[in-house]
C-alpha cells in the first residue's frame, strides 16, 4: 500500500470512529503534502437537528484559523516594502492612536487607564505581544464586557476593537484581538477592505472559491451547524456570526477544509501556489515560520467564559513559540510531528498544523462549543499521530 493511501485510510478511521463514538456529530479532516491533497474525508451530519449528511465541501465558520491568512497578505505587504513592521502601527491604523493600558479598577469599578510605555507595532500585534486580549480567555477583559458593555469581539463592530492593552507593548504574550488590528492595518495601507486583499492576493491565487467573510448562497447551503457542549451532552444551536461591520482578520471567514489545504500547499511548497504563482517569497516562509517571540513563551489559554472555551494548551510541559502568525512547537511532539513545525486553531473546534520538514500538513474542523473540547481536539491529535504512523509505516 503506498504511503498516500494508508495516510488517507488513516484519517478515514479516525473521523468516523470519532462520530461513531458519539463525539463529535460530524468533521471535515483532511491532509496535503506540498504537491496535492491526499486525503479528505468526511463523516457525521452536519446538524444533529437536521441530519443532512456532513460532505467534504461542507463550510465553516473558521474562527482563529483566519489569522495566517490574514498575516499571510501581512507579509506580502512587508515583501512589497509598504508595510515597517516595526512603525507604530497607528500609521496605517489610526485607530490606534488613543489605545490606553488598563491597570485595573477603581472602587467604583471603573476601568483605570494610562498611556503605553511605548506603541503597539505592527510586529507586535503578530506576534501576541502588543497587549490586546479576548474576554473568553481574559479576566479584565470579561469584566469589561460584562459590566461596561464592551461588545464581544465575534460581534465583528468597530467598537469590539476599541478595547484597553492589557500590559505595555512587547512585555508579556498575550493571545488576543492583535491580528483583528492587522486587518486594519491591511486596509489602511490598500485602501480596500480585507475581504478584498484577500481575493486579491490569497484566496485567487490559491484557487480558494469557497472562502470569504459573506457566505454565499452555495456556500450558505452547505454550512455546517454550531453545536454546544453543555455538561456532556451536545446539541445543536442557531449561533452564526453576524454581518461584519469590521472583517476581523483574526477570526470572520467562513471556509472548507478543501480551501484551507490549499493554504496549507502554498506554506509547504515555499510559498508557492499549485500553479507556480509566488504568494510569498521562499525567504518570507522561512522567516515567518521562525520563532519571533524572544525569550517570551505561548502560555495556557484559560477558559474565562466556561461557555466559549474550556483552559487550552496544547502539548502542556512542551516549550512553544510564535511566528507570523501561529504556534511553533519547539521539541518533537507526541503525536510524530518534529520540532519547528507550526500550527493553530479556531474557537469552534478547528485544528491544523503544517510540517514543513517533512513537508505534510493537515486540517480537522468541527463546529462545537467551547473551544478544547476535548472529543474533538482528541480526535484532531488522534489523526495527525495516526498520519506520521502511517508515514512510518
Amino acid at each position: 500500500m503506498s504511503k498516500n493511501r494508508a495516510v488517507n485510510d488513516a484519517v478515514a478511521r479516525v473521523a468516523a470512529h470519532k462520530v461513531e463514538s458519539g463525539g463529535v456529530p460530524g468533521v471535515v479532516a483532511g491532509v496535503t503534502t506540498d504537491e496535492e491533497t491526499i486525503s479528505l474525508t468526511a463523516a457525521g451530519v452536519r446538524s444533529l437537528d437536521d441530519p443532512q449528511p456532513m460532505t467534504t465541501d461542507s463550510v465553516f465558520m473558521i474562527f482563529s484559523t483566519t489569522k495566517a491568512l490574514t498575516g499571510t497578505v501581512a507579509l506580502q505587504l512587508v515583501e512589497q516594502g509598504d508595510l515597517d513592521l516595526d512603525a507604530p502601527a497607528r500609521e496605517y491604523a489610526p485607530g490606534l492612536a488613543e489605545v490606553r493600558v488598563i491597570d485595573g479598577f477603581d472602587a467604583g469599578g471603573e476601568p483605570i487607564l494610562r498611556a503605553p510605555a511605548s506603541e503597539p507595532t505592527t510586529k507586535q500585534l503578530l506576534l501576541h505581544t502588543a497587549g490586546f486580549g479576548y474576554d473568553f480567555f481574559n479576566e479584565k477583559y470579561e469584566r469589561l464586557a460584562r459590566e461596561q458593555g464592551q461588545p464581544s469581539i465575534v460581534s465583528s463592530t468597530r467598537k469590539a476593537l476599541e478595547t484597553p492593552l492589557l500590559f505595555d507593548p512587547g512585555t508579556q504574550w498575550e493571545y488576543g484581538s492583535n491580528i483583528d488590528w492587522v486587518g486594519q492595518v491591511i486596509e489602511g495601507i490598500t485602501g480596500t477592505t480585507l475581504g478584498e486583499a484577500l481575493q486579491k492576493r490569497v484566496l485567487d491565487p490559491l484557487g480558494m472559491t469557497d472562502s470569504s467573510f459573506r457566505p454565499t448562497s452555495s456556500m450558505a447551503q452547505r454550512q455546517a451547524t454550531m453545536h454546544q457542549r453543555t455538561e456532556g451532552r451536545l446539541s445543536a444551536t442557531d449561533f452564526l456570526l453576524p454581518e461584519p461591520e469590521v472583517e476581523m482578520g483574526g477570526h470572520g471567514l467562513f471556509s472548507t477544509v478543501g480551501d484551507y489545504l490549499a493554504f496549507i500547499r502554498m506554506w509547504l511548497n515555499d510559498g508557492r501556489a499549485d500553479d507556480g504563482t509566488v504568494v510569498l517569497r521562499p525567504e518570507t516562509v522561512e522567516s515567518a515560520t521562525q520563532n519571533h517571540l524572544g525569550d517570551l513563551k505561548v502560555k495556557m489559554l484559560p477558559g474565562v467564559i466556561p461557555s466559549l472555551s474550556n483552559d487550552a494548551e496544547f502539548f502542556p510541559g512542551m516549550p512553544k513559540s510564535w511566528g507570523y502568525t501561529f504556534m511553533i512547537n519547539e521539541e518533537d511532539a507526541p503525536t510524530g510531528r518534529p520540532a519547528g513545525a507550526v500550527a493553530w486553531a479556531g474557537l469552534a473546534n478547528l485544528y491544523y498544523w503544517i510540517d514543513r520538514q517533512n513537508r505534510i500538513g493537515g486540517y480537522w474542523a468541527t463546529q462545537i462549543f467551547p473551544f478544547a473540547d476535548p472529543e474533538s481536539v482528541g480526535g484532531y491529535l488522534e489523526m495527525e499521530t495516526a498520519v506520521y504512523d502511517a508515514l512510518k509505516d
